[in-house]
């Protein structure tokens, strides 16, 4: 049996003829940037995440650089996240010139530790990041309640937390703005690059929307330093038709991860931990287990195909270097690395396939 990490044709197999006639109307509409697919996306992101402001832009990645300069933050600013995460949280930081403050995760959640957050505080903190990672939201009420102590913006990054909850709230509805990636293999992905920022702040939405558009709100008039940032129509049809189905979706990884959390609960591995006032989405089913290489070869060797979400700690990758971080900094993200795998998981597993890769789990461990 082969299982891929991700297999999107199932997926497109049962949308697809809604989507190409849409894509079809589009085309020969060629209104193809800031049309009325973006807007109507806007609009309906906006309501699903219970906020004002939804804003379509090019990808992940923009959504939080764009935040971030909306909110002013620049060169001498510090921002506080985690190390934790993909390339990208501490990518639009430096690309809007501040500098990241890294703290270390919880070991239970693998989510940014609040308890760690007032310490990393200091007179050039502007900002708090936590990162909404596998598909569950840091625990934000302390986290908010220290931010209004201390007068600091908190920007969600949620572009793994599409509809994910934290005591009923949305991830992207809690903080003063928040980032959403709509990469190909998110719970709710384009086909190609996307993302979206969502903000109940009507000055910042005001200056998302320029900052994507060439710092114009009028053509040829440009009152900001902006990018070339925009969603385009194409993938908005696409996003438009997968909508609807995001909380199903969800709820099938949900019951896939139950079965698989019930089925391995005797293995010599450390399985996903929700806290209970979350609703974790399960964008990613992350074990963890000292063996890591070696299982995760005997998956991949009877046909599972795990993968490793992300192996090296971004305060120790090479492009960071020069901000003086060094092994043993922050122990819990360091010991962690070496022993997450990310199982399988999508809407569209079967019993049988969950059920073999226990099998091979448990084969390896026999």
């Amino acid at each position: 049996m082969n299982i891929p990490l991700v297999d999107l044709k199932l997926q497109y197999a049962p949308l697809k003829e809604e989507i190409l006639s849409e894509i079809s109307k589009t085309l020969d509409g060629m209104h193809l940037f800031l049309g009325e697919n973006v807007q109507a996306l806007e609009k309906e992101y906006s309501a699903f995440c219970g906020v004002k402001h939804a804003i379509g832009v090019s990808d992940g990645t923009q959504a939080l650089h764009i935040l971030l300069r909306a909110f002013e933050i620049g060169p001498g600013d510090e921002v506080i996240t985690v190390s934790h995460t993909f390339i990208a949280t501490a990518e639009a930081i430096l690309l809007a010139g501040a500098r990241p403050v890294f703290v270390d995760i919880d070991p239970h959640t693998m989510l940014m530790d609040v308890s760690l957050v007032e310490q990393a505080i200091t007179p050039r903190t502007r900002a708090i990041l936590p990162v909404h990672l596998y598909g569950q939201t840091v625990d934000m009420d302390p986290l908010l309640s220290l931010a209004s102590r201390y007068g600091l913006a908190v920007i969600e990054d949620a572009c793994q937390a599409h509809g994910a909850t934290y005591k009923d709230r949305k991830a992207g509805s809690m903080g003063d703005g928040a980032a959403f990636s709509f990469y190909f293999s998110k719970n709710l992905g384009a086909y190609g690059e996307g993302g979206i920022i969502t903000t109940n702040d009507d000055e910042i939405a005001r200056r998302v929307r320029m900052i994507r558009d060439h710092g114009s709100a009028q053509k040829y008039h440009h009152d900001l330093l902006g990018m070339n940032a925009r969603l385009d129509e194409l993938q908005a049809v696409v996003l438009r038709a997968k909508l609807p189905y995001l909380e199903s979706w969800n709820e099938k990884r949900r019951q896939h991860a139950a079965h698989l959390n019930a089925l391995l609960k005797n293995a010599p591995v450390w399985i996903p931990f929700e806290r209970r006032e979350n609703c974790h989405v399960y964008h990613l089913y992350v074990i963890r287990c000292k063996e890591r290489d070696e299982l995760l070869a005997h998956l991949k060797e009877h046909g599972v195909f795990a993968g490793v979400h992300y192996p090296i700690p971004v305060h120790l990758q090479q492009a960071v270097l020069d901000l003086g971080y060094k092994p043993g900094d922050l122990p819990i993200t360091e010991q962690v690395v070496g022993e997450i795998i990310s199982l399988p998981i999508y809407a569209e597993l079967t019993q049988e396939q969950i059920e073999y890769m226990v099998d091979e789990i448990d084969a390896f461990y026999a």
